[in-house]
């Protein structure tokens, strides 16, 4: 039994070392390095964020998907890695 517990708590620490480590949803001001090493959902999140800052309202899904690939080409071609995604060219 102790040693489950053991493995338990270990279990708990490495989550939450991981979940420390994961880029953080910021919208607009979320850079390009981060961006791109988000998995789609964490992308579609910060760019609906972004679009819901901007226009004051939530995006329609077809735009916050354009939008995300339109962040996605511009990070991975014109822009750095700190460049903010707000500065992407996008509707």
């Amino acid at each position: 039994m102790k040693r489950s517990a053991g493995v338990l708590v270990s279990g708990l620490v490495a989550g939450f070392m991981l979940a420390g480590c994961s880029p953080s949803i910021q919208g607009g001001d979320t850079p390009c390095k981060d961006f791109l090493e988000s998995d789609e959902k964490t992308q579609t999140e910060a760019v609906s964020k972004m679009l819901k800052d901007e226009k004051g309202a939530d995006a329609a899904q077809l735009e916050i998907t354009g939008t995300r690939l339109a962040v996605q080409t511009y990070c991975q071609t014109a822009g750095t890695p700190d460049t903010k995604i707000s500065q992407a060219p996008h509707l």
